[in-house]
């Protein structure tokens, strides 16, 4: 098989024969629990605690699989072993792993809740795209602090994964209209900094990194990994809300997600953040991280963009 796969309701299928209902309630009512699992050397990093954050994510949403951990484990284990063979050995790939309630034959929402429903359980693959994050690992990235606020966890809690995302999609159209190279950050309603659309945001302020705490935003497995690592490195770590005034003026700032790790913020609100360059709590943790898998994850970025546009080029 030279197609990636794809693990969709219990099978192993091709990628081009990989489709979702349009009853699905997913694409109905938006209900969809996610996670993302990033490769290092083609091994899935922290599988088991991401696997962890989908349990609870769908027992808060009732969702019911069939599989238990141990055997979704195994799926997306022999999954991304079939597609990591298609590329080559110096890229990785991401892993999406997303449950919505199953399918609404009626496609009357909320009006067809007694219907006996089997969630839809999807895993697939792709490439990670190198080519975004390689200059802004080099000077920083942009983000403006958008008027849309984050979902207030009185509506659904913040702590579960979900691609219920319009205000995410709002917010980073704002976003671009006032700097086309920024991402949103949004603050909750009392003016506290949460996250972005797809990461979580941490400052540094006179040698300590900042967090808010996980009463408005996703307990993150990067961020988890940037709080141990800053233990390993004897940098103190306090979570705390905080608001816009504390970000824009901090030493540092920084986004943490799966498929980047840790990428530093340069500007926000097209202000300069501390030196307006990468600063060096920043550059300690991402080389803490490459000595934690055991090579330079950032010189991979540079090394896949460089390769990906020669790539290009010559197609």
């Amino acid at each position: 098989m030279t197609e990636p796969l794809v693990y969709l309701k219990g099978e192993m299928i091709p990628a081009s024969r990989a489709h979702l209902n349009i009853f699905d309630q997913g694409i109905v009512l938006g209900a969809t629990v996610t996670e993302m699992v990033r490769t290092f050397r083609h091994s899935l990093f922290r599988l088991d605690e991401h696997l962890d954050r989908l349990y609870r994510s769908m027992k808060y949403m009732q969702f019911d699989t069939g599989h238990s951990k141990s055997e979704l484990s195994a799926k997306v284990t022999e999954l991304v072993a079939h597609n990591c063979g298609l590329i080559d050995q110096k890229d990785e790939l991401g892993l999406v792993i997303f449950v919505t309630p199953g399918e609404n034959r009626m496609y009357a929402g909320g009006a067809a809740m007694g219907a006996n429903l089997t969630p839809t359980l999807c895993a697939h693959t792709f490439p990670l795209p190198f080519e975004y994050w390689a200059k802004k690992m080099e000077t920083g990235s942009h983000l403006v602090i958008a008027s849309t606020r984050h979902v207030p966890p009185q509506c659904y809690h913040p702590n579960m994964k979900y691609r219920s995302r319009m205000h995410y999609y709002l917010a980073d159209l704002e976003a671009r209209k006032v700097d086309p190279e920024a991402a949103a950050l949004l603050l909750d309603l009392d003016g506290n900094v949460t996250e972005t659309s797809g990461s979580n945001f941490l400052i540094v302020e006179q040698g300590k990194i900042v967090s808010p705490t996980l009463r408005n935003t996703l307990p993150g497995v990067s961020r988890q990994v940037v709080i141990e690592l800053a233990e390993k490195l004897g940098i103190p770590v306090e979570v705390r809300d905080f608001q816009a005034f504390q970000a824009i003026n901090a030493d540092e700032a920084m986004t943490t997600t799966t498929p980047y790790c840790v990428m530093p913020v340069t500007k926000i609100n097209q202000l300069p953040i501390g030196t307006g360059k990468p600063g060096p709590v920043v550059r300690q943790l991402q080389q803490a991280w490459s000595e934690m898998v055991g090579f330079d994850i950032f010189e991979q970025i540079q090394a896949g963009a460089i390769r990906r546009y020669s790539t290009h080029a010559h197609a």
